[in-house]
């Protein structure tokens, strides 16, 4: 099997960019975006820019970085601009906030086009499998890093 190399969208100046369709499964009966489909959105693209960046789900589950860990949302502040239809092709974009102790704090943004139709300040926390917060480990700290603000892609 050969990878898809856009599935997983791309990274960019700034964070990361993956598009989405609008499927008649994400909408309600009126054919608008249910607003927890947005929720499924921003997580598949938080999943997306980590995976890209080198911090992949299945390795920390399996305690390639010391123990078993995941990532646990926190928080999560959406703000509803404009809805979204059936059929619409939307783009979200992620970027990283700031990161700090077992805190990821990340900025998500979706468009249509150059619309901006949602957007979310979401904080992720990293925990054991016991469901206890601990720091992130330095070897994903320092992925992370090269995408902090401020920090240059190109260093």
């Amino acid at each position: 099997m050969t990878d898809w190399p856009d599935l997983a969208g791309r990274l960019e100046e700034g964070g990361h960019a993956l598009p989405v369709r609008v499927y008649y499964e994400d909408t309600d009966f009126t054919g608008i975006v249910y607003h927890g489909a947005y929720v499924r959105f921003f997580e598949r693209a938080r999943s997306d820019f980590l995976r890209l960046i080198g911090i992949h789900h299945a390795e920390m589950a399996e305690g390639a970085h010391g123990g078993s860990l995941a990532f646990a949302v926190r928080s999560m502040t959406l703000d509803f601009q404009k809805p979204a239809r059936i059929d619409d092709i939307l783009e979200v974009h992620t970027s990283l906030s700031e990161y700090k102790g077992a805190r990821i704090k990340l900025d998500q943004l979706i468009y249509r086009g150059e619309e901006l139709l949602v957007s979310a300040a979401v904080t992720v926390a990293i925990i054991t499998s016991e469901g206890r917060p601990t720091r992130l480990p330095q070897i994903l700290a320092e992925k992370l890093q090269h995408h902090a603000p401020g920090e240059s892609s190109g260093d």
